[in-house]
This record gives structure tokens, sequence and C-alpha cells, in this order.
């Protein structure tokens, strides 16, 4: 067979380890031929393609981004824009398609799969929000970066006595926020699930003062205030009809001075989070998850994501894995109220 790859949406660390993977299992143990699709679904609507054969991999597991390059290009809102993939595909003698990316990335395949393309995927996202898989490749770099991060804010805020807010990825889940603020000892977490009480962060910062500790608050980038208490800034949208979002940590910065009167700064970690050499965890997953996705295209299993079920590689449907984000249960954010203030 000649298999496509493709990387689409935000890059993380472990897309390298997965094209690895698939391209070492594929050429040598089943013999198959593969061709690199350039910057998400861009090179399929375009034709644009790059040699993707043993000698392209080798040196790529620690290396974060993509080699293959990616964008947010949504061609489903493109006219005629799945029958030209289609033709492309055809072609350039493509007989499948792997696909890695998050939820906007596999919901284009999911449809692409419902029109007859041949299409296995491959879950991918920092915010660790797939439904379908306990686990994405990405979230525990991400969480690293975050929590190394919190630990040097600890020093600074003490130092001079000021509330520090680190603000995070995260743009309707906090899973982000969740891990890397119970790790780095955040004294209050703040995510897109659950509203927050601007008065009563307030209470959590100058509770902390009173310990003569300095509040660290961390924020993920989607979390909002209870309707009225503050103006929250709309961004524009992208091509996958999401706002662009980012400011929320200085906004808050804003009100806790305003309305403590004690010095408030903020730490916005963005792309830091994206990028770099991928944790352990994070490139075994990855490889993992590219072994078991050319498995599934040798034996068939289209219309498939492969996923991370306990400490087992298992296929559910692209529909499953689609279906809804996994968002932070009320359960999970109970346990790191306990140490907040």
């Amino acid at each position: 067979m000649r298999i496509g790859v493709l990387t689409g949406g935000g890059d993380c660390p472990g897309l390298n380890a997965v094209i690895r993977a698939v391209v070492r299992k594929g050429v040598s143990i089943y013999g198959h031929e593969f061709v690199g699709f350039r910057d998400g679904w861009k090179g399929p609507l375009a034709g644009d393609t790059m040699p993707l054969d043993i000698q392209a991999v080798r040196g790529i597991l620690p290396r974060g981004g993509t080699i293959l390059g990616s964008s947010r290009t949504n061609p489903i809102k493109i006219e005629g824009g799945v029958d030209r993939i289609k033709e492309n595909l055809a072609a350039t003698g493509v007989d499948a398609l792997i696909a890695i990316g998050g939820e906007d990335t596999l919901g284009v395949a999911k449809q692409l799969s419902d029109r007859g393309v041949k299409v296995v995927g491959v879950p991918k996202t920092i915010d660790n929000d797939l439904s379908g898989t306990d686990y994405t490749f990405g979230f525990d770099t991400a969480v690293n970066i975050a929590t190394e991060a919190i630990d040097r804010l600890h020093t600074t805020a003490e130092s001079h006595h000021r509330a520090l807010i680190c603000e995070v990825m995260g743009r309707h889940a906090g899973w982000i926020a969740l891990h890397a603020g119970m790790a780095g000892g955040a004294n209050v977490i703040l995510i897109p699930e659950k509203p927050f009480d601007i008065e009563r962060v307030c209470e959590y910062v100058e509770s902390r003062f009173r310990t003569r500790y300095s509040p660290i608050l961390v924020v993920a980038e989607g979390a909002h205030p209870l309707e009225g208490q503050m103006t929250v800034q709309a961004g524009e949208l992208d091509s996958f009809g999401h706002v662009r979002l980012g400011g929320i940590g200085e906004m808050l910065a804003k009100e806790i001075e305003k309305r403590t009167g004690k010095e408030a700064r903020t730490t916005v970690l963005g792309h830091i989070q994206r990028g770099g050499t991928p944790t352990a965890f994070d490139r075994v997953l990855a490889t993992r998850f590219g072994l078991q996705a050319i498995d599934a295209v040798h034996d068939g299993e289209f219309g498939t994501m492969v996923a991370l079920r306990g400490t087992d590689i298992v296929r559910v449907g692209l529909d499953e894995a689609t279906a809804e984000l996994k968002t932070v249960p009320v359960s999970r954010y109970a346990e790191a109220e306990v140490f907040f203030g």
C-alpha cells in the first residue's frame, strides 16, 4: 500500500515520534510505501507532498514540532474541498491516510471517512481533551513545562511579596491547569469548566498573604468569571469557529490589585508549552500510537482512532473519538480545591 501521513492543528511534542514509528514499522515489517502531506489538510488539498522513508525519519524522535508542518486549515469549509482531497489522494496513488491531530483534525478525518476515504486517526493535543482516550501525547510535556514555570514563580513571588498568575493553554478543558497547578502547589486553579467567583479568588489571595507566603494562581486561557463580575474580551474566530483566547490572566491581575490592594503580575506561557523536546512518557506513548496506527491500516480497520485505555492501546471509532470533548470532572476539581488559599 501507499499511505499518506499528515499532522494537523497546533503542533505538540511527540508528533515526530508518531511519524517515525509509522514509517519504521510500515516499511520494515509490512513493506508499505509512505508519502508525507505538508501543513495539515493544506497538503492533500493542494497535493503538496514530501518523501517519507526510513532515511527521512532518522533522528527525529527527540525533536519537538513536526517535520511535516501543520496548519489549522479546514477543508470542510472550502467549497469542493473534500472532492479536491479525494482527487489528490488518487492522483498521488495514496491508498489510505493516517491523520494525526486533535478534535478538529480528527473531526475532518471522520467526515472524510464517511465519504469513502480510508482514514486512521492518531490523537494529539496538549489539552488532553479528546474523548475515547485516557491520555494524548503532548499533554505530559506541556504539564511538565508549566510545572517548572510555577516552581520558578514561587521564589520570585515570595521575594517581592506579590501575587503571581500563570496563564496556561486550555480553551474548553482545564487539564493542563489542573495537573500543573496541583503539581506546582498553586493556591488557586481556575478552569473553563467552572466559572470563578472573583470575590472568592481575592479571599484566597488575602488568606495566602496572611500566612506570609505569596499566592500563585494558575488559570487556563478559557477560564471565565461568573456572569457580570468581569468583562472578558472576545477574539476573532479561526477556520474551525474557535475564538482565539488569551488575556484572562492580565485581567485577573488587574482585578486582584483593585480589590485587594496587593501587587499582582501575570506570566503567559503560551506556545512555550507546545515547543521543545517531548518527555519520555510522550515519546513512548506517541511511538506506541504510531505502531498501532500502521497495524490498523494494514488490518483494514479504517474509520478508527488508536487510543490509550489504561496501559493498553485499543481502536475506537472516529465517531466516538470526536463526539464530545473530555472535560475536567467536578470530582477532580474538588481534589484540587482542598489546597486553595
